[in-house]
Order: C-alpha cells, then sequence, then structure tokens
C-alpha cells in the first residue's frame, strides 16, 4: 500500500475544511451535522473522523482558518504608504466581500459569547488583526502628528479597538437592511475619520 504523503494529508484535510465551510454558512453552526458535512464532502465517515473528532473540532479548524485567511489578505493590501483609519477599516471591509466570512462572521461571534474554545480562536485572531492594524495606525500617526491626539503609538492603541468594532456594526447592517447602501457606508466611514 502506498504511503500518504504529507501533502496528500494537507489537501484532504483542506477539502473537509471546504465542505464544512460550506455546511456551516448555508445551515449555521447550531443547523449543521456532521452526516451534512460527509455528505457535502464525498467522503466516508471514516476519512472525516481521521482527520477531526466531531463537529466542534471542525467549526474551530474552519473558524481558524477563516480569519487566518482574512487578516493574511489585509496584511497584503498594505502598501508602501500607511493608510489612514478610515481608509485602513475600509479596506478590511471591502476585503470581506463575497467572501465566505460575511455569512461566518456572526456565527463565530454567537459561538464564541457562549463556547469557551471558539472565544479562544476568536480572541487570538483579534490579537493578531489588532497588532497588524495598530502598526500600520501608529506609522500613520507618526506621519501625521498633527492630526492625531499624543504618542503616535498609545493614539493607535486606543483607536485600534474602536476600527475592529466597526466590522460587527458593518455586516449587521448589509446582512439585516434590505437598503443598506454598502458603498455610502464606505464613502462615509472615510470621511468620519478625515476630522
Amino acid at each position: 500500500m502506498p504511503k500518504v504523503t504529507d501533502a496528500h494529508r494537507a489537501a484532504r484535510r483542506d477539502e473537509i475544511l471546504d465542505a464544512a465551510q460550506r455546511v456551516f454558512a448555508r445551515k449555521g453552526y447550531r443547523g449543521s451535522s456532521i452526516a451534512a458535512i460527509i455528505d457535502e464532502s464525498g467522503l466516508s465517515a471514516g476519512a472525516i473522523y481521521s482527520y477531526f473528532e466531531g463537529k466542534q473540532e471542525l467549526f474551530h479548524a474552519v473558524v481558524e482558518r477563516t480569519l487566518d485567511v482574512r487578516t493574511s489578505q489585509i496584511a497584503a493590501g498594505a502598501g508602501e504608504q500607511p493608510r489612514s483609519p478610515g481608509e485602513l477599516i475600509r479596506s478590511v471591509l471591502v476585503s470581506m466581500r463575497g467572501q465566505p466570512i460575511s455569512t461566518m462572521a456572526p456565527q463565530i461571534w454567537a459561538e464564541a459569547a457562549v463556547e469557551p474554545e471558539t472565544r479562544k480562536v476568536v480572541a487570538r485572531v483579534y490579537e493578531q488583526l489588532g497588532r497588524m492594524l495598530r502598526a500600520e495606525l501608529t506609522a500613520w500617526a507618526s506621519g501625521n502628528p498633527a492630526r492625531v491626539d499624543g504618542d503616535p503609538e498609545a493614539w493607535a492603541a486606543r483607536v485600534t479597538p474602536v476600527l475592529i468594532s466597526i466590522v460587527p456594526g458593518f455586516m449587521a447592517q448589509r446582512m439585516t437592511m434590505s437598503d443598506f447602501d454598502e458603498d455610502a457606508y464606505l464613502d462615509a466611514l472615510v470621511d468620519a475619520f478625515r476630522g
């Protein structure tokens, strides 16, 4: 019998995570089941369970991968010139358009509110996102001292949690308000931080 390579195992794991993500995005965490994930993947139950103990572990892996991909894409969007606070958070929101995170994020936040392991995953990713945003905001503040109050690093540390908190509000409005004008919101966001 041929030996299974690490690359094959990684590809199979990603295949399972892709199937689980599609099921979670369609049915929500609570409405999903291992049976639905097995059906979606086209793999056997044994194949799924050889990688993951169950639905909760699968959800945590999907959450971590989804959030890691988002933070990597946001970091990749940084240019040579640091973006202003409004431009920075606008780029974060624009990068989420049409991505699975749009439907997954509210589920992730809901599970994090009641489930400690999901909370740990989300906290780790928020810390990573916070460090990334703080670094760019510090660079921007250093180049625009008249636009900030006090030390650029301290200012960035105060502003970062505010910017992060904009994401859930934007996503909730986009999901629930039929007349939500996404582009107008994003333009107003940049205007609000011009001050």
